[in-house]
């Protein structure tokens, strides 16, 4: 084992990345930069580090070896893949999802954040529910008592996780999916306040902390392999998105002393 390997695991072992993330978020707060009244949440799908060629049967996971370890010849046609009767043979972790209607699955991970400038991370599991629940881990990690309000999009607008958000003292802005079976389960009763527009007008800026993650941070595909990892190296490229933001916020204008 190499030495970086070796450091790699002390500092997963000791959680180093969250508490980068946690004294970076200090320094915001020292600064002004965070609030403690209204959040975003939201989520989105990492392309993990495994072909759709290491997709195997779990009930023939000791089946015979391949032709070619490194390309492997492999025949679907025919076959359901799904997460309950495959899972890869590289990454365990990664789940078979896809993006929307028509799109092409691929094997995920879900990464999640709390608002604009990044306060909190999850990294999941993607298995269809796992943006809400990450959003419910976040929000339970809000400290004190006081009520809350929380922007998301239209994935969000459940029963089940607006009760769970009242539930906490959290107002959920969540966007109405009124198309969704059974429409919105938000009524008049929070949409018609102001606050539940300016939230959903925030809400948008979560959406450049991912394009960022993605693009500066490489974060589209991850490198790393089982969830402890990609987690672990989702909340690193947090923290730094976070400095780049921090800079140029509290950056003076040209001519100001």
């Amino acid at each position: 084992m190499t030495v970086f390997t070796k450091n790699r695991n002390r500092l997963l072992e000791g959680d180093v990345a969250r508490e980068f993330l946690s004294e970076v978020i200090a320094q915001a707060q020292a600064e002004g930069l965070t609030s403690d009244e209204h959040f975003t949440v939201d989520g989105t799908l990492i392309e993990a580090w495994a072909s759709l060629k290491s997709l195997q049967r779990k009930d023939q996971k000791h089946g015979s070896p391949p032709d070619d370890p490194s390309n492997p010849t492999v025949n679907f046609r025919g076959e359901s893949r799904r997460n309950d009767t495959h899972e890869s043979s590289t990454d365990e972790d990664a789940r078979l999802v896809r993006k929307g209607q028509g799109k092409e699955a691929k094997l995920s991970y879900n990464g999640n954040l709390r608002n604009g400038l990044i306060v909190k991370t999850e990294g999941l599991q993607a298995n269809g529910t796992a943006e809400r629940d990450a959003a419910l881990i976040m929000l339970e990690q809000i400290p004190g008592t006081r009520r809350v309000t929380v922007g998301a999009d239209k994935g969000y607008d459940t029963k089940d996780f607006i009760f769970e958000c009242r539930h906490m003292k959290v107002t959920p802005h969540v966007a109405q999916n009124v198309k969704r079976s059974g429409g919105s389960a938000l009524d008049g009763r929070t949409t018609r306040h102001e606050g539940y527009a300016t939230s959903q007008g925030k809400r948008q800026r979560i959406e450049e902390c991912f394009g960022w993650l993605k693009t500066i941070a490489l974060m589209r595909k991850v490198r790393h392999r089982g969830i402890e990892k990609v987690a672990w190296v989702f909340t690193f490229a947090a923290a730094a998105y976070n400095l780049v933001r921090m800079r140029n916020l509290l950056a003076r204008p040209v001519g100001v002393a």
